[in-house]
């Protein structure tokens, strides 16, 4: 399986994410993170030797697996987690609306630290690509800014979420490129995101929520981390140890365009005429953009 489709596929289990997370509701954010990460390197512990020992070692990549997560792991997860919960988790409109720009944010830092070159062509299809998602989530292109008293701070919340996932694609692509599988990365990302979000756990006055958990929590982090966690980042960083960061974050929208999806099938959202032909548009836009995929 190609590089883009991988990428498209992560992106696929990452939409049904908000479905758990939902439940989750009464505990802190940070510790939503904290767990899933600490679940996923648990299950990922029986290949840790063996897998980072082909590994050389440098500051240069050990600083750039900090990097990733810290932006990747911990802040975009503990900001995106924030924000639904600014909005309870029933109204999602205006964050979709900020994380549309997340894809800026990648292919802005892509030219700059990957030396990935931005023609005419590619950005003719990720603008089409960039709209279409908009009307993908807001039917005929009405947003509705009635998400209660707490609308403004979800906002602020989803940016910094897009602003660190954009830059976290590219920075995960930095880090496939220093390591010799995607496996390391992904052992990487895990193990230093779970002790940032520790210590992230007191910084923040959280942890009196670490044994609170009640199984029904715990049944939801293992989900979170078996799934749209630990396996949806395996196959993530698969798929762009092989693509370029600028189609990687393009090929992320299928997250957007599956979450309706869900929706509807869940909660009864129906799509409007508007969507459906969008949501056309959109996996043609993608389509078009893995072709132009020079990894």
């Amino acid at each position: 399986m190609s590089g883009p489709l991988l990428i498209a596929l992560a992106a696929a289990l990452w939409a049904l994410d908000g479905v758990v997370r939902r439940g989750l509701y009464h505990l802190p954010p940070v510790t939503i993170v904290f767990y899933e990460h600490l679940i996923g390197s648990l299950i990922l512990l029986p290949i840790v030797l063996r897998t980072l020992k082909q590994e050389v070692f440098t500051s240069r990549l050990l600083l750039t697996a900090l990097v990733v997560a810290l932006f990747g792991g911990l802040l975009g997860t503990l900001f995106i987690t924030t924000a639904l919960l600014k909005v309870n988790y029933i109204s999602f409109s205006v964050i979709f609306l900020i994380q549309k720009i997340q894809p800026l944010f990648a292919i802005v830092s892509a030219g700059f630290l990957l030396g990935e070159k931005i023609n005419k062509k590619y950005l003719r299809w990720a603008a089409l690509a960039i709209v279409a998602v908009f009307f993908v989530t807001f039917p005929n292109g009405s947003v509705n800014l009635d998400t209660g008293t707490e609308t403004i701070l979800a906002a602020l919340y989803a940016l910094g979420a897009a602003a660190c996932w954009g830059l976290g694609t590219t920075l995960s692509k930095l880090l496939l490129n220093q390591v010799k599988s995607s496996t390391s990365a992904t052992i990487l990302r895990f193990y230093l995101s779970t002790v940032l979000a520790f210590v992230a756990v007191f910084l923040l006055g959280s942890q009196n929520s670490l044994d609170t958990l009640v199984e029904r929590d715990f049944l939801g982090l293992v989900y979170i981390a078996l799934s749209t966690g630990l396996l949806a980042m395996i196959i993530y960083y698969k798929g762009l140890k092989k693509t370029e960061a600028k189609v990687a974050t393009i090929m992320e929208m299928t997250l957007p365009l599956l979450a309706i999806v869900v929706d509807m099938f869940l909660y009864q959202h129906f799509l409007t005429g508007s969507q459906y032909l969008a949501g056309l548009v959109l996996l043609y836009a993608m389509y078009r953009v893995s072709r132009l995929n020079a990894a």
